[in-house]
């Protein structure tokens, strides 16, 4: 029997960092898979009570690692770690940004580890436990049939495949939902990490918005004001050492209005970064609306794997049904039978006589 609420894969930790496999000819060198940081994120199956290391590039999966107690997280550099996986046959490697960051990864890494080896140890005890006490269950004994009711229990056995090949396809259906579910909460959590830094960087870039004007204001300022000493110069017209000045507020003058023109362009770099940020907006209101639907999707999932339980406990109750009855038509024909040998029995004593 299936749950009747499942619970999803959670998103329990997340890092930005550059990814790398080891390259399986030589076994030395790394391949990037990613040409940029991603997010790495561990999930935890609380069914399954299984975790997982998910990092999602694009619409692929760079990592789809299920952490085991064997594994070990080892850091090779301040900012670079790795790991075997020894079911992919690879080795994954991360890059941080920060020697920080690489220990928390870490740090998360060991607590998951150990997490996986007490739920192995718990999962260990529960078969030893099962096993035992099928041991001591005693066999149920064999099933008489006879020719009447063979087609009842056929058709029974029939209907319990046919239940039982529905359950497999709508957990198929379930297990598929779950993995796109998982590859959006990634994405939306990407989003999410990268919408929080544009935010930040915006912030920034407003305040140096103001303070850029302010200069921008007073650069303007200072260039009248040298524009009218040029013109002064240059009305009065004269030699020697007011050349020189003029050739200095010249000089100065084409310094500050390269200082403006640098200035312009720092504003429109950050008017761009702002509409990268409404574009980002745009794409994680995108990703929610794909999880919701995903969600209620999961929901649908949900209810037609509860009809189908409902139908299946149905289909048991009727099978114990026609057990009884086929039961019932046991004895009935052992009586029969016994009554016709015990006719045939007198039929022959009154033939000898």
């Amino acid at each position: 029997m299936f749950p009747h609420h499942r619970e999803r894969e959670q998103p329990i930790f997340s890092a930005r960092a550059h990814v790398f496999q080891i390259d399986p000819a030589t076994k030395r060198n790394w391949i990037p898979a990613s040409k940029h940081a991603v997010t790495v994120s561990f999930f935890y199956d609380a069914n399954r009570n299984v975790y997982r290391i998910i990092s999602v590039g694009g619409t692929k999966a760079i990592i789809n690692c299920t952490v085991t107690p064997s594994m070990t997280f080892t850091k090779t550099s301040q900012k670079f770690g790795q790991w075997a996986d020894s079911r992919a046959n690879t080795v994954y490697g991360l890059g941080f940004a920060t020697e920080q960051q690489l220990h928390q990864f870490s740090e998360k890494f060991k607590e998951v580890k150990d997490a996986a080896r007490l739920a192995r140890e718990k999962s260990q005890d529960k078969e030893l436990v099962n096993t035992a006490l099928s041991i001591a269950a005693p066999q149920s004994p064999p099933v008489m049939c006879v020719n009447g009711p063979e087609d009842k229990l056929f058709r029974s056995q029939s209907a319990d495949i046919t239940l039982s090949s529905e359950k497999e396809r709508i957990k198929k259906m379930l297990s598929e939902g779950s993995i796109c579910e998982m590859n959006l909460e990634a994405e939306l959590f990407t989003l999410q990490d990268s919408n929080s830094k544009l935010v930040a960087a915006l912030h920034e870039a407003n305040a140096n918005v103001e303070q850029w004007k302010k200069q921008l204001a007073a650069y303007q300022e200072e260039t009248e004001r040298l524009r009218e000493q040029v013109a002064e110069l240059e009305t009065h017209g004269g030699h020697g050492p007011s050349d020189l000045l003029k050739d200095e507020l010249t000089q100065s003058l084409e310094e500050l209005e390269a200082l403006l023109k640098a200035k312009d362009e720092e504003i429109h770099i950050l008017q761009s970064k702002k509409a990268e940020y409404h574009e980002m907006e745009h794409d994680r209101d995108e990703a929610m609306h794909r999880l919701r639907e995903m969600e209620m999707r999961n929901s649908d999932l949900e209810r037609r794997i509860q009809n189908t339980e409902q139908n299946l406990s149905n289909s048991l109750e009727e099978r114990d049904r026609m057990d009884n009855e086929i039961q019932r038509a046991i004895e009935i024909l052992d009586i029969k039978i016994f009554d016709l040998n015990d006719l045939r029995q007198s039929l022959v004593k009154l033939i000898d006589k």
